[in-house]
């Protein structure tokens, strides 16, 4: 596996990702990573899947969002609409490289907002063939509300509206824990080791004002009716990412679609304990249909693995 570091432009800023591909010239179908909830794309946990995308041929596109990591803009913010624009602008330029095929690019994410985002790349950019959402936000508002005690959700709320009058007047906004003041951290999370590599990375304080953006995250409004071929891996009984916001994403898309459930795990230590089943389901599904759309497109319900096959190429 050869590994290059690149840049690009999202806005103003600069974006800083890995570009992971085979040895050997190529050209190779590609996969854009958009990093979950404040993740990095260096984060040792995502090696196992580039190693499974690469070893299948494709080359992989693991981005810095704005504000994080290496990359350019304000740091540590978390807004949907910009990371949204740093994916569409990493399939952008994936198409600018000879080392790609154009026609050959789909999109995997994994965690929280991570998950919700690809599924979003799905509905906005059709040059998207295919994407796996694992562990998915589905609403931002019922994922914020659901790790909180219903006292503690209406005392937040209260927080947040004072917030908004403060910033009207006074441009300032309260600074939070972005880990333990926006989403709250579970047990697991606590006894986790998962991407303490990268935590040092991760700005602790961020202006509450960023909680705003989340309450009104809706990937599920942009699941209804996707045709783009979709997989949804989730966790049973996951306290994390709520279960019912993956399969719901799962239930309202209209196209080609899977959904994996894992069992006796949870969502930290899922990761590890199903990758050497979940990372070839992954790259079956991305391998399956990602893909140039020559010739003649022709649908057969009776294709268990794909139902479409591509004819006259």
């Amino acid at each position: 596996m050869k590994t290059e570091s690149i840049e690009f432009y999202s806005g103003p800023d600069r974006v800083r990702a890995i570009w992971r591909t085979p040895e050997g010239p190529g050209p190779f179908r590609a996969i854009v990573q958009g990093p979950g909830w404040l993740g990095l794309k260096d984060a040792k946990d995502y090696l196992r899947y580039h190693e499974g995308f690469t070893d299948a041929g494709f080359g992989v596109l693991s981005i810095d969002y704005r504000g994080f990591g290496d990359s350019e803009g304000e740091r540590g913010i978390v807004n949907p609409t910009h990371q949204l624009e740093d994916l569409i602008n990493a399939v952008t330029y994936l198409t600018t490289r000879e080392d790609v095929v154009v026609g050959a690019i789909g999109a995997f994410a994994t965690g929280g907002t991570g998950g919700g985002n690809v599924v979003m790349l799905a509905a906005y950019d059709e040059r998207v063939r295919a994407v796996v959402s694992q562990f998915p936000v589905a609403d931002g508002a019922d994922w914020l509300h659901r790790m909180r005690n219903e006292w503690d959700w209406v005392e937040y709320k209260k927080m947040l509206e004072e917030d908004r009058r403060q910033r009207v007047l006074t441009g300032q906004s309260r600074m939070i824990h972005p880990r333990n003041e926006i989403m709250v951290q579970t047990p697991e999370r606590l006894g986790s080791d998962f991407k303490s590599d990268v935590d040092k990375k991760i700005q602790m304080s961020v202006p509450a004002s960023m909680v705003d953006p989340l309450l009104r995250y809706r990937p599920i409004d942009a699941a209804r009716g996707l045709e783009t071929p979709l997989m949804v891996v989730t966790v049973q009984d996951d306290a994390t990412t709520p279960t019912d916001h993956a399969t719901a994403i799962f239930e309202a898309a209209a196209g080609p679609k899977r959904l994996l459930v894992q069992r006796d795990t949870g969502h930290y230590t899922a990761y590890a304990k199903y990758a050497d089943v979940v990372i070839p389901e992954i790259v079956s599904w991305l391998d399956a249909y990602v893909r140039p759309l020559g010739g003649v497109i022709v649908k057969d319900e009776s294709t268990a693995s794909s139902p479409f096959r591509n004819l006259g190429e």
